[in-house]
Formats: C-alpha cells, structure tokens, sequence
C-alpha cells in the first residue's frame, strides 16, 4: 500500500484538515465588505456579486452528497488529493479572475471542494485514530467551521480598509496549496468504502438541483422583490426539491444517506433541529447588524466590534472538549441556545446597536454558534454506528448550510423592505431570529422529553470500535407512542 512519509501521523492529518476546511468558509464570511470593492474591480453588479456567493454555498450543500456517492465507489484518500488540487484550482481561478465568469467559477469550485474535503476528511480523522484523539478533533471541527466563520467579519473588513481584494484571496489559495501539500504528505492508499453500493443517481440529480435551485433564487432578492418568479419560484421550488431528496432517501431500500436511521430516532432529531435553527439565527442576526451598522464605522472598525465572535467561538470550542465524553455534552446545544438568544436580544436593544452592545452581542452568538452546531452534530453522530458517521455529517452539513446561507439574504431583503427604512426592518428581523432562536431550544428539549432520551456520557471506546453507536438514543417520540419513561434504561444490547 503506497503511504506518504507523515501516512498516520495524527498532526499532520489534522492540520490538513483545518487547511481544507478553513479558506472558503472564512472567505465567505468576509465577503460583506469587500463585495463593492470585488464587483467595481471585476465590472460586476451587486446582483452579480450576489448571484456568486449563492452558486458558491449551493455547490457547498450539494458537494456534502456527492462526497458520500463518490466514498462508496472511488478509493477514498486519491479523491481528497483530487478534491485538493481542484481547490487550488478554484482558489487560483478566483484570486486571478480578470472577468465574472472567471471569479464565480473559481468561487463555485472553492464551495465545492470544501464540503467535499469535509465529508471525506473529518469522519476518518475522528474514528481512524485512537479513541484519546476524538476529543481533539472536535476541538478542531469546532474551530476550523465556526471560528474561521466568525474571524471572517475581521479579515473582511481588515482587507477592506486597504481597498483590496485579491491579496487576501491569494492567501487562500496558499492555504489551499498547504492544504494540497499536506493531503499528499499523508496519503494512504485505501479502497473504496462499498463497492456493491448502488450509484443513487436520483439521489445525486436532487442535491443538485434542489441547493442550486434554492440559492439562485435566494441571491435575486438583491435586486428583486420576494414574489417576482425569477426569485421566489426556484426558491420555493428548490426547497420542495430538497424535501423530496430527504423523503426519496427515507423510503429508499438502499438509501445513500441514512435518513430513515437519523429521522427515527429522538437524539439525531433533536441534534439537527438546533444545528438548523441556530444557524438560521445566528447567521442572519450576525449579517443583519453588520449590514445596519456599515453606514457608521468603517471596514476595519466593524470588523473589530465582530472580534468577540472569534473568542466565542474559542471558548465554546475548548468547552466542548471539557465535556466530550461527559453526560453534560447533551447540556451544551442548550447552553448554546440561550446564549445565542442572549446575544441576538442584545443586537436588538438599540438599532443600531451602540459599539458596547455590537461587542456583547456578537461574543454571546459566538459562543452561541459554537456550542451548538458542531456539539449537535456529534450528538447526532453517536447515536449511529460510526461507519455511519460520514453520511451523519452529510445530512447535518447540507440542512445547515441551507439554513445559514439561504436564510441570510432572505433576512436582508425582509430588512429593506419591511417597516419603512433599513433601522425598523432590521430590528423587525431580529426578533424572527430571536424567535428561532428560542424555538430551537424548546423544540430540542420536548424532543427529548418525548422520547425518553436521558442524557448519557459516550462510550468512545465503543463508537471507535465499530461495536455500536456511543449511547443509546430511543426512537422518536417514544415516551408518547409507548410510556417510556425518562429515566428508564435501554433494553440490554440496544443499538
């Protein structure tokens, strides 16, 4: 078997990751700011501007399928080497671009690859190595998704101050090029994961059209009102086409995503219904102040006022590595809800918000985003066996990146045309996201309640053994359907 001279050294592999993971998603985070300065240098409109970023995070939601079709028949680490070499590839195209069709191609294939290395990267580093390690990959997870998302505002507006665009895109694609380095450092030649797998053509037909679909029509509300058709019809219709995805693979025989398993049971629920509605919260209400507040700072002022979401997000990060293996892991998305909520009523105060409630606010929806998502998402993952664990990120990562980035221009155009003026319809948006955000906490709790779950430290020996799921997550709404009670223990032997 071909290795290369770092194959199975867990640094390496890590800092691969966090490489892969962390260019595209900060860079989308930073686009705010920048996004005149691109458009006037590239002889594009604000529409065009817009219709990139969503082409961008559409080809991120469909990559998180592909990722798992593509496991299942190709030999897994030659496509992370390929999946890298196209990311240099986007992140050149991009940093070059002379024209739009230059810089949305690049930025498509930058969305693309990032969710593809994600899908194919993350699960092996989790449970390929011993189990002391997995609490260090979630610390990881934790950092490279949602603190590149919040150090974006400040690299965006730090870029912006200079009135520049391409040096911190070229900075990316350096990254990607270490990203690539590092892929073939620790190459290890493996076999495909399921060879007699079927090819899901349908399944791989919907994830592509649904998210291109949805996003294209979310990113013509910069120029559009909510009903015209070209806006509202794909985006509507995209939506239905995601939902159709998620019932054709929940009655599928051979399904490619394991949605009857996660849909079934009371903790993957409950997991994916906070990751999604923090998300929806947090993104929104972070985009929505920015965007209020760019009239009275500069670049680099806003993007430091957006600093605490950095330290946030740190902080919730080695907390979720405190409570890994601990029953409190349960507690965390919650703790995340409320502090989400906190930050977002904080925003809400004053519109726009003073400099001292800017600086709360976006700490307290750091820590928000931080202990929600990726702690849900590993809630969610040990309620499954881990071989399951790839497809489990695919499902959570494809809601959430339609969550997050579809219900952010939504927001902004509710903003500008609602109430009167941009102030009124701002503070309008954030109490539905502040809504969301309570939401979240009480449906995640209820589902819990009706299920019976009681919250149970992880047997990581376990999941990383491939002998069952890390506890036991009861089936959904089981305390209802057969009076299980809370605190009742699983049947010997439960998966």
């Amino acid at each position: 078997m071909r290795q290369g001279p770092l194959a199975g050294r867990y640094p390496a592999a890590a800092t691969m990751v966090m490489f892969a993971l962390i260019p595209y998603l900060a860079l989308s985070a930073a686009l705010q700011p920048l996004t005149p300065i691109i458009a006037r240098h590239l002889h594009m409109t604000l529409q065009t501007m817009s219709l990139s970023s969503g082409l961008g995070n559409a080809a991120y939601a469909a990559g998180t399928v592909f990722a798992v079709q593509f496991a299942q028949h190709l030999p897994q680490r030659r496509m992370m080497v390929a999946y890298a070499v196209v990311l240099v590839l986007g992140s050149v195209l991009a940093a070059a671009a002379q024209d739009p069709a230059m810089y949305i191609t690049g930025h498509v294939l930058q969305g693309l690859c990032t969710s593809l290395l994600l899908i194919a990267a993350v699960p092996p580093l989790a449970i390929g190595f011993p189990p002391a390690k997995l609490r260090t990959t979630a610390i990881i997870m934790n950092l490279c998704i949602f603190g590149a998302v919040a150090l974006g505002p400040t690299i965006g507006g730090l870029q912006a101050e200079a009135n520049g665009w391409r040096p911190l895109f070229w900075v990316v694609a350096a990254i990607a090029a270490m990203a690539l380095v590092l892929a073939i450092l620790t190459f290890e030649d493996s076999p495909p994961f399921n060879p007699q797998a079927p090819q899901d053509l349908p399944a791989l037909a919907l994830a592509t059209l649904g998210p291109f679909a949805a996003f294209f029509g979310a990113s013509q509300l910069t120029s559009h009102q909510f009903l015209d058709p070209i806006a509202f019809v794909p985006l509507v219709g995209g939506l239905a086409v995601i939902v159709v995805l998620i019932a054709y693979q929940y009655r599928a025989r051979r399904p490619l995503l394991t949605i009857r398993s996660m849909l079934t049971s009371t903790m993957p629920v409950a997991g994916i219904v906070v990751a999604l509605f923090a998300a929806a919260a947090s993104v929104s209400a972070t985009a929505l102040t920015a965007a209020v507040l760019a009239s009275r700072y500069s670049p680099l002022h806003l993007g430091l006022l957006f600093l605490p979401e950095v330290a946030g997000a740190v902080i919730t990060a080695v907390l979720l590595g405190v409570v890994f293996n601990k029953r409190a892991i349960h507690y965390l998305p919650l703790v995340g809800m409320l502090s989400l909520a906190a930050g977002i009523a904080v925003f809400r105060i004053e519109v726009p918000a003073s400099a001292a409630l800017t600086l709360i606010g976006s700490g307290l929806t750091g820590i928000g985003l931080g202990a929600t998502v990726a702690p849900a998402l590993f809630v969610a993952g040990f309620s499954l066996p881990a071989n399951n664990l790839q497809r489990v990120f695919a499902i959570v990562e494809l809601l959430r990146a339609v969550a997050a980035f579809m219900i952010a221009p939504i927001f902004a155009h509710f903003a500008v045309t609602v109430g009167g003026n941009l102030d009124t319809g701002t503070g309008i948006a954030l109490w539905i996201g502040l809504g969301l955000a309570i939401c979240g906490a009480l449906i995640g709790v209820a589902v819990y309640a009706l299920g019976g779950a009681r919250p149970q430290a992880p047997d990581i020996d376990r999941f990383i053994g491939f002998e069952g799921p890390a506890w036991y997550s009861p089936p959904l709404l089981a305390r209802v359907r057969s009076g299980i009670g809370i605190g009742q223990t699983a049947p010997e032997g439960a998966d």
